[in-house]
């Protein structure tokens, strides 16, 4: 870990040593059984990719070590510094680069995601792209439930803007069903180890930059479910919460997080 990475302060829990060239990080925070159904899912794919953990301090039981053990998960890492998902995905880059992993994937910890596509992600990644974005948008790919307020906002407002920002075309900007390489993770232009990726700004700014810095990018197609009723199971409630994402996202489009050197 370099010394000038901002990264937050946090417990590990590693149950086995890495076995795979990838990882795949979880974030949660408090996800209950959404999080445990979608880990058993993932399980499967535990000898094609190392589990991580990046929990934000879960109160629910959700993260018992015990139960994670059994699920093949490689590690918990449980932040206990201030931050909310830019320091979970920071903490968990950094965990992955000191223990050799050549590339994360990321998949959501409450139950939207298909881990079905997990070895393709693996496949890209090994066909030496640096940012492989999920899209449902895309052939084969498939959004189930999608809120209609989410959707219009994904297609006519998030991917437009990033799009342009990026000089490449991008269906589903907002998915945090993606891969980065360790190219990217380490890229100096990008410095993704800043404490002002705090929230969602670190996923818009890798979609807004990779590709204007040379790294190779591409979409896949992924599969994202929601709850035909109920409950959308999301921490973007609110008014204030989505303009606080919108905000982030242009800031991100118009070069904001960039480093300036």
């Amino acid at each position: 870990m370099k010394k000038d990475w901002e990264v937050p302060d946090f417990e590990k829990f590693e149950f086995k040593k890495r076995k795979t060239k990838y990882c795949l990080v979880i974030p949660v925070i408090n996800e209950g059984d959404k999080f445990k159904k979608q880990l058993k899912k993932v399980k499967r794919y535990s000898k094609l990719v190392d589990i991580i953990i990046a929990d934000g301090g879960s109160t629910d039981g959700s993260t018992d070590p015990k139960f994670l053990k059994n699920q093949g998960v490689t590690t918990l890492l449980v932040k206990t510094g201030s931050g909310r998902l830019g320091a979970q995905y920071r903490m968990a880059y950094a965990f992955a680069l000191k223990n050799g992993y050549a590339g994360v994937l990321h998949i959501d910890g409450n139950g939207k995601d298909d881990s079905k596509a997990i070895p393709n992600f693996v496949k890209y990644l090994d066909m030496g792209y640096d940012y492989i974005q999920g899209s449902r948008f895309i052939k084969s790919g498939r959004g189930i439930n999608t809120p209609l307020e989410r959707e219009v906002a994904i297609k006519y407002l998030f991917s437009p803007m990033l799009s342009l920002a990026a000089s490449k075309w991008y269906t589903d900007t907002s998915n945090g069903h993606r891969a980065y390489s360790k190219k990217l993770l380490l890229d100096p232009n990008l410095k993704l180890f800043r404490g002002v990726f705090n929230s969602y700004e670190i996923l818009f700014y890798v979609t807004a930059r990779a590709n204007r810095l040379g790294l190779r990018s591409v979409e896949i197609p992924v599969i994202r479910s929601y709850p035909p009723q109920g409950k959308t199971p999301t921490k973007i409630v609110g008014f204030r919460k989505k303009l606080d994402v919108l905000l982030m996202a242009i800031k991100a489009a118009t070069g904001y997080y960039n480093p300036l050197t």
